[in-house]
């Protein structure tokens, strides 16, 4: 999960203590680093431009954020899991501990029933003689964010049963640490380049074309209806063809 400290640091005299007390402790980085994707989102009085200050404050809007400071953790669907407002001189000691009882522990890649297929000339050699299409969870890079929304969508029990029995699966980033593109048609199917903390779910039959696609940071719920809808067109596409016939 996304850890966020909304903060004034230049008005806001509670924002500093918070910091000083808590945040720059080795308690709490020792504990963050471990638990949680650490991101503070400062609206100070100066210092920022506009266009920076909207955007920001669009993010307060949206998550209902009044009170400063205040400690939001927010899935990797960008939902509100956890808020703290205010802080009260509570020592660091306590204050992690209070908050971490709260945050769920970072989700790892399933164990599937076959290994997981790695890279899309894998899951093409697969697919090849198997009636079931290609499915790409694709990671915009191999950093942390990016690899726990991916995982998250992998370790969903609904979205996990449905794509074992239905598809050839294999997970991946879209680029390299070096931010070079992984796979050129990798990116012809994704019709771009991806954010490094993206996840994109592609359908292909021939590691070509892509026939579905659904953003990661939708709920698994709502990909996996849409998979169920994709899945129930091409049998219906194969009826009719057969029918034709």
């Amino acid at each position: 999960p996304v850890f966020v400290l909304f903060t004034g640091s230049d008005w806001c005299p509670h924002c500093r203590t918070l910091e000083d007390r808590v945040f720059a402790t080795s308690e709490f980085q020792s504990w963050s680093d471990e638990h949680v994707v650490l991101l503070m989102l400062d609206l100070p009085e100066s210092g920022i431009s506009p266009a920076v200050r909207s955007e920001r404050s669009r993010i307060c809007i949206k998550y209902g954020v009044r009170t400063f400071p205040s400690v939001l953790v927010i899935d990797s669907y960008g939902e509100k899991i956890l808020e703290e407002k205010g802080y009260r001189g509570t020592p660091a000691s306590t204050w992690i501990k209070r908050i971490a009882a709260k945050v769920p522990a970072p989700e790892a890649v399933a164990d599937l029933e076959e290994p997981m297929l790695t890279s899309l000339s894998e899951a093409v050699d697969k697919a090849q003689g198997n009636d079931r299409p290609i499915l790409l969870v694709v990671s915009g890079s191999s950093d942390k964010t990016a690899r726990i929304r991916s995982a998250s969508l992998v370790n969903d029990p609904e979205f996990h049963a449905l794509v074992e029995e239905n598809f050839v699966v294999a997970t991946m980033p879209a680029s390299t640490e070096n931010g070079e593109p992984a796979d050129a048609s990798l990116e012809q199917l994704l019709g771009g380049t991806l954010e490094p903390d993206a996840v994109e779910v592609i359908v292909t039959d021939d590691g070509e074309t892509t026939v579905f696609m659904a953003s990661g940071s939708q709920s698994p719920k709502r990909i996996v209806s849409g998979l169920r809808r994709f899945l129930m067109a091409r049998q219906a596409a194969r009826q009719s063809s057969a029918t034709r016939r």
